[in-house]
């Protein structure tokens, strides 16, 4: 049985179904007067079937937020769930096949194999896991990524924006729930970073993906369906539909002085476990 989403957790309404959620989220790094708090109680909830834009300064908090939802990182203090299931106290193992069967990942590295052809590249997570792949899937994939004239080719005979597409479609190959992508246009010129974005708006509205991008860009963020913003660990606001102008204004107002403080909760407080009380943010 899942449970309800909380009603003051950000990126999605009450009652809405989550791909991915996080309640009370605290990640700390080190101990004592040391200590250095990367996330500080976060309370969130993606959407599932949207395009969700993180957004922040360095330091921030907003690739640690992406790693902790991703069981790539553990957490200090709170709760994590992947669709219905929580992974918060799962084992190494545990992880691994969740991730391998429910989460896909763009890096801003593409991380191709070099000695292998970019269909190789793309179907590799499949024949690792021994799986056979969804072939009438991958067509639409491959399709919607404009690859099918470059399957044969190696990373090397592939432009930046070629790679990450491989990438793109590596990260779908296996119908994933949940995709997430950091940084994902930071090694690309402009005309191959707005084909990628291009392609991750395309998995949302013609694939059904949920898509949650980490990301500095107001350009990127334009692409997504909403946007949130992450202050010293915390979420300190969000904006629907945002647009290349409206997330450069909210940015440039968060630049130029105090920073808002996150919106009082307007529904019941979650159920949040005991954790330390961070003393230290990092800077950045």
């Amino acid at each position: 049985m899942s449970t309800p989403v909380p009603g003051e957790a950000r990126g999605t309404t009450a009652g809405g179904e989550a791909a991915a959620r996080a309640v009370a989220l605290v990640k700390t790094y080190g101990t004592g007067e040391a200590q250095v708090v990367a996330l500080d109680g976060v309370d969130v909830a993606i959407g599932r079937g949207r395009f969700t834009a993180v957004m922040g300064p360095s330091g921030s908090g907003k690739s640690t937020l992406m790693h902790c939802l991703a069981g790539l990182d553990t957490v200090s203090a709170g709760r994590v769930w992947l669709g219905d299931r929580e992974i918060t106290g799962l084992d190494d193992r545990q992880l691994t096949r969740l991730r391998r069967d429910h989460v896909g990942f763009v890096f801003q590295s593409c991380n191709l194999l070099p000695t292998l052809t970019a269909e190789e590249n793309i179907t590799l997570p499949l024949d690792i896991a021994g799986r056979v792949p969804d072939r009438e899937w991958l067509h639409e994939v491959i399709g919607t990524l404009r690859l099918g004239d470059r399957l044969r080719h190696r990373p090397s005979q592939l432009s930046g924006g070629q790679q990450q597409r491989v990438a793109c479609a590596r990260a779908l190959a296996a119908r994933p729930a949940l995709i997430f992508a950091d940084e994902p246009t930071g090694n690309l010129d402009s005309r191959s970073g707005l084909e990628v974005l291009r392609f991750l708006r395309a998995a949302v509205d013609d694939l059904g993906q949920t898509v949650v991008m980490v990301t500095h860009d107001p350009n990127a963020a334009a692409h997504a369906d909403l946007a949130l913003y992450l202050a010293d660990g915390r979420i300190v606001d969000e904006m629907t539909r945002p647009t290349a102008e409206s997330v450069l204004r909210r940015m440039q107002v968060f630049a130029a002085g105090p920073r808002p403080a996150p919106t009082a909760p307007t529904g019941p407080a979650p159920d949040r476990p005991p954790g330390p009380a961070p003393r230290h943010h990092r800077n950045g």
